[in-house]
C-alpha cells in the first residue's frame, strides 16, 4: 500500500526544536546562514571573532534576543570556540548542528606564493575547521547526533580566473578531510557534510566586481553577469542561495547524507 502525498508533508520548519551554530558571521555568507536557521524554527548561536560586529548582526538577526546568542570566538582558538558552545547549550539546553563559514582567501599567483602565506592559509581553513568539529562533538554526543556543515569553494575542483592557488589546496584539503571525518564520527550520528560554493553575489564578490568595474569602465553589474554568463543558469548565486543548501545538511530531511559536498554554482561545473 503506498504511502500518501499527505503523510509526507512537513507540519513545520524543518529546523524546529533545533539548535544551530554558525561560525564566521559576517556581513556575507555566516549572516545569511543565521537568517535562514532563524526563519526555519532554529535557535541560533552566532560566533566571530569581532565582538562588537557580532552583537550589532545578533541584534538585527533577533531584536528579542529570545533565539540568538552572540558568542565571540576565534577558529584558531580551541578554547574559545569551545566555550560558544558551551554558551550556546547553556542557553538552549543543546546543540544539533554547526556550520563552519570563517576562513580566509588569499590572492597571489603561484609564483608569488610566500611559504608564510600558504602555511597560514592551510592552517585557518584546516586546522580551524578542525578545531570547530571537535569543540561540537560532545555536544552531538549527548544529543545522540549532529550536523557539521563545511564551506568548501569549487576553487578546490576547478581553476579560478582569480588566482588562489593557497586557497584552492586548503579547501581540497578540507574535502577530503570532511570525508574522514564522516567516516568517523558516523557511529556517533554525526554527519559531515561540505557544501561547495562557486561565485556567490554578497559583499566580497560585490567588491571584486566594482573593483574590475572600475578598472573596465562598466558597471558592477556588468562584470557580475560576465561571470553568471559561464553559468547554466545564467544568474550567479547569492549568499542565500548557498545558504539554504546548509539549512538542507542541517535538518532531518538530510539524515541519510553524509561524506557528501554539494555544488552550488548555477551549473558552472559539474562534479564527477
Amino acid at each position: 500500500m503506498g504511502t500518501s502525498l499527505s503523510a509526507w508533508q512537513d507540519p513545520g520548519m524543518i529546523l524546529e526544536g533545533k539548535t544551530v551554530m554558525v561560525v564566521g558571521v559576517g556581513p556575507g555568507l555566516g549572516s545569511s546562514c543565521a537568517a535562514a536557521a532563524l526563519r526555519d524554527g532554529a535557535n541560533v548561536v552566532v560566533v566571530a571573532r569581532n565582538e562588537e560586529r557580532l552583537s550589532g548582526i545578533a541584534a538585527e538577526l533577533d531584536p528579542s534576543g529570545e533565539r540568538v546568542v552572540a558568542a565571540p570566538g576565534d577558529i584558531m582558538d580551541q578554547a574559545s570556540i569551545e566555550a560558544a558552545v558551551a554558551a550556546g547549550t547553556e542557553r538552549f539546553g543543546g546543540l544539533d548542528a554547526v556550520v563552519n563559514v570563517a576562513a580566509i582567501e588569499p590572492v597571489a599567483a603561484i609564483e608569488d606564493l610566500q611559504d608564510v602565506d600558504l602555511a597560514k592559509c592551510l592552517e585557518v581553513n584546516l586546522v580551524g575547521a578542525m578545531h570547530v568539529v571537535r569543540a561540537v562533538v560532545p555536544a552531538f554526543e549527548a544529543r545522540g547526533g549532529g550536523s557539521i556543515v563545511l564551506i568548501g569553494s569549487q576553487a578546490s575542483i576547478k581553476p579560478s580566473p582569480v588566482p588562489q592557488p593557497a586557497y584552492a589546496a586548503a579547501k581540497s584539503a578540507l574535502n577530503t578531510l570532511a570525508r574522514e571525518m564522516a567516516v568517523s564520527y558516523g557511529p556517533k550520528g554525526i554527519r559531515v557534510n561540505t557544501v561547495v560554493p562557486t561565485w556567490m553575489w554578497g559583499p566580497n564578490v560585490q567588491m571584486y566586481c566594482e573593483w574590475q568595474a572600475s578598472e573596465r569602465g562598466v558597471t558592477a553589474e556588468d562584470i557580475r553577469d560576465e561571470i553568471a554568463g559561464g553559468m547554466a543558469l545564467r544568474t550567479m548565486p547569492t549568499d542565500a542561495d548557498v545558504a539554504e543548501s546548509v539549512i538542507f545538511f542541517m535538518s532531518d530531511r538530510a539524515s541519510m547524507i553524509t561524506g557528501q559536498r554539494l555544488l552550488v554554482n548555477a551549473g558552472e561545473h559539474y562534479d564527477t
